[in-house]
């Protein structure tokens, strides 16, 4: 777990609100609080997101829990009018130096193929809000190549206040969204290659991982009740990869015709 040590500000874009920290590795971090305007359930579906990302070697920038103790929030007053007490959030690289992505900076991309694992968890996890949303692909120049990012996991079953009664509703539905970059990724770029190591790293995680990732969200963000059902779903969403997958290569071999 990270420890913020300097509070340098708002992002100033964004729903939840997030701020801008720097922690005890030196790096800057976006920080989405736990009192934010949506609540706990976004910062668990984000810390969801991280864990199962990491599994299934999304690219995600690097994101995990960060405390904000007592003594950082002394430090400064625009941090206390924020948070009162002390206590644990959500963080996630600051990636410096990114573009949005568009139809016409994609192409640049080296790897574009990682794309195809995006649209499987979105779509394993309901996230029509990367599809929707474009500022939540970024493109990025390193050395001498340029890499695609998928940022902000808040929206999974498509709110950041979804119901156990949204849940169970969502729970063995399978649809395709195709907005924007995902509908010119279906189209023009992916290909059912792309697409099978991420649906054999999906079968790969196994029921006691779910559960200990469970076991990470802290008390404080999600209440027993949501947090069973949710964890139901998820179990349940990762047995439908195959079919979930089905659904997606079938829309893109309709799309190539």
């Amino acid at each position: 777990m990270l420890i913020a040590t300097e509070f340098l500000g708002s992002v100033g874009v964004g729903v939840t609100a997030p701020q801008f920290f720097r922690a005890n590795d030196g790096e800057i971090y976006v920080v989405k609080l736990k009192n934010n305007q949506l609540g706990g359930k976004v910062l668990a579906s984000e810390l969801l997101a991280a864990k199962i990302g990491s599994l299934m070697n999304l690219c995600f920038p690097s994101s995990q829990i960060i405390e904000i103790n007592e003594e950082t929030l002394q430090k400064n007053r625009k941090l206390t009018a924020l948070i009162k007490n002390q206590g644990k959030h959500f963080a996630s690289r600051y990636l410096p130096h990114t573009n949005y992505v568009s139809i016409h900076n994609l192409r640049k991309a080296a790897n574009i193929s990682e794309m195809a694992g995006i649209l499987l968890f979105d779509h394993m996890f309901h996230n029509p809000d990367r599809a929707h949303n474009r500022k939540n692909l970024l493109i990025r120049k390193e050395d001498a190549t340029y890499k695609l990012y998928a940022i902000d996991n808040s929206h999974l079953f498509r709110s950041g206040r979804w119901t156990i009664d949204g849940l169970n509703k969502l729970s063995t539905k399978i649809q395709v969204y195709s907005q924007y970059s995902f509908g010119v990724l279906l189209r023009d770029f992916l290909s059912t290659k792309d697409f099978i190591p991420y649906i054999e790293k999906v079968k790969n995680i196994t029921t006691a991982t779910i559960e200990a990732i469970f076991e990470e969200i802290p008390n404080e963000w999600l209440p027993l009740d949501e947090r069973q059902a949710l964890l139901n779903v998820v179990k349940l969403r990762c047995t439908l990869v195959d079919s979930i997958a089905a659904e997606l290569l079938r829309y893109m071999q309709q799309k190539h015709h």
